[in-house]
């Protein structure tokens, strides 16, 4: 059975979490990070855990992750999920249970100018992120596409006006 929460998916700096928290205020939701729970549940950040584990490492921690939350039947939630959460097949059909999936989608500019000088993005510390950035959307495009049920594209987008369209979006899916 299909969970009663909200999802928001896409690549780093896409607004999921500043979208999230819109959304959760006006549809009375719980906020939560995936991240974020990873992090209180490990004791240390994303950073510290890829480079002490490695990216597959902290991939299996997000699979581990969802389980957990459809074991615990959670509801009512608006979730924010790490951005290569849904690059995993499994999670993608987890995400599915769990609830309604939008994808914010975003260009790649728009998203090095928000993220290019946050330092705790482990899959930016490179020589030209912008590329780095392109390269990997264009990788995860697909899965991000398989994964959603609506997809918004959030470039002109204030988090308020993305949080109300993505709200009137799942009152249709209910």
């Amino acid at each position: 059975m299909k969970r009663n929460n909200i999802i928001l998916i896409g690549y780093m700096g896409c607004g999921k979490t500043t979208v999230g928290k819109c959304l959760a205020n006006i549809s009375g939701y719980t906020f939560t990070d995936t991240d974020e729970l990873i992090v209180q549940q490990q004791e240390r950040t994303v950073s510290e855990i890829f480079a002490a584990e490695g990216e597959p490492r902290f991939r299996d921690m997000e699979t581990e992750l969802l389980r957990n939350m459809l074991e615990e039947k959670n509801d009512g939630l608006v979730i924010s999920t790490g951005g290569g959460m849904p690059v995993r097949e499994e999670n993608r059909a987890l995400l599915a249970e769990l609830g309604y999936v939008i994808y914010l989608k975003a260009s790649a500019e728009t998203i090095y100018e928000r993220v290019r000088y946050d330092t705790t993005r482990p899959l930016l510390q490179c020589d030209d992120p912008l590329e780095r950035i392109k390269q990997m959307l264009a990788q995860r495009e697909s899965a991000y596409e398989a994964a959603a049920q609506i997809s918004l594209s959030v470039d002109d987008l204030r988090p308020e006006e993305a949080a109300k369209i993505i709200m009137n979006s799942v009152k249709k899916e209910v």
